[in-house]
């Protein structure tokens, strides 16, 4: 397959009252057409900024992204007039964000608000691009859909504003569409489908798909390839089913011995990661997770570690290794 999208050295910083935020310290990924890759980590490492950086979404000030490359279709996003960078969002590449009702304009139909991509990026008349928003709508399972397009957000639970949400996001039949958090705040029988109804959309149109979440479960099942994010930099990049079946990293393991799995006795605790994680305008010396890791040894306290191969394509960042305690 060919590469979609590569991203190189991306850094984004903040300039706060407290000090230099590196909320995206040096990420480094590609991304296959057709490949579905989640991103994963806890709340503040970097994991949301690093998909804004992508799509040149970064308030300024205080964020700014101050070295790197996005390179999509060819093309170094970064480099670009911004004219050509708003004939990419939302034509080539769609973002679903995490809470739509934040999203979505409260003023606005939904149908109105599906439709407006499409007279922008499409050059449709308002009354073609107003049935086609009904098709959309139709796509995602929305029922009665023609009567629906013209209900408000607050109209509809949270499921439904999600779906209006991926309609919007498939519209024009971008290249890749990136999920943040998508389900968050919906109960677990929505999430479920809304993550098939994503999947089947992607692999019927032939897009790439970039799945931000906190959830192990959710990249286990969707995800053909999962970065591990800590601190604002990728500490395990690997397969599925290398980061499930032969995590490298502490984080990643303390990962999952954080969440309930089908395989395990009902009776065994879950065990969460002591501590808590860094201050971005503050990061210790060497490693950032040393604090935490209980496998830390008197490198990690001085030197910053970098992704290395563990095999052909799963790599760690990380100076110990976990299986022979070395």
């Amino acid at each position: 397959m060919a590469k979609l999208l590569e991203v190189k050295n991306l850094k984004t910083y903040f300039l706060t009252d407290d000090g230099l935020v590196r909320a995206v310290d040096g990420v480094s990924y590609d991304l296959e057409e057709g490949e579905t890759l989640g991103l994963v980590g806890e709340s503040g490492c970097g994991k949301s900024v690093s998909a804004l950086s992508i799509l040149r979404l970064i308030p300024y000030p205080p964020g700014k992204i101050v070295d790197g490359q996005v390179i999509f279709e060819g093309r170094d996003l970064l480099k670009i007039k911004e004219e050509e960078m708003r004939n990419i969002r939302g034509n080539h590449i769609a973002m679903i964000f995490q809470e739509p009702m934040t999203s979505l304009n409260p003023l606005l139909t939904v149908g109105r608000q599906v439709s407006e991509p499409l007279e922008i990026h499409q050059n449709m008349k308002k009354k073609a691009a107003l049935q086609q928003a009904v098709k959309l709508l139709e796509s995602v399972k929305i029922p009665e859909a023609e009567l629906r397009a013209q209900a408000y957000p607050h109209h509809f639970s949270g499921g439904m504003r999600q779906r209006a949400m991926i309609s919007m996001g498939m519209g024009c039949n971008p290249s890749l569409i990136i999920a943040d958090e998508p389900t968050t705040a919906l109960d677990v029988t929505v999430q479920a489908q809304l993550l098939e109804l994503l999947k089947g959309l992607t692999k019927e149109h032939g897009m790439s798909l970039i799945i931000i979440t906190h959830n192990l479960g959710v990249v286990a099942r969707y995800a053909n390839r999962v970065n591990v994010m800590y601190a604002g930099r990728i500490v395990e990049m690997g397969s599925s089913i290398d980061i499930y079946e032969n995590p490298q990293h502490p984080y990643t393991i303390g990962l999952m011995a954080s969440v309930p799995r089908m395989d395990q006795d009902v009776k065994q605790k879950l065990i969460p990661i002591e501590g808590q994680p860094p201050d971005l305008a503050n990061l210790p010396e060497g490693c950032p997770f040393h604090p935490r890791c209980k496998y830390a040894v008197e490198k990690c306290l001085h030197e910053t570690p970098v992704l290395e191969p563990v095999d052909k394509n799963h790599k760690k960042a990380c100076w110990v290794d976990i299986k022979s305690g070395k």
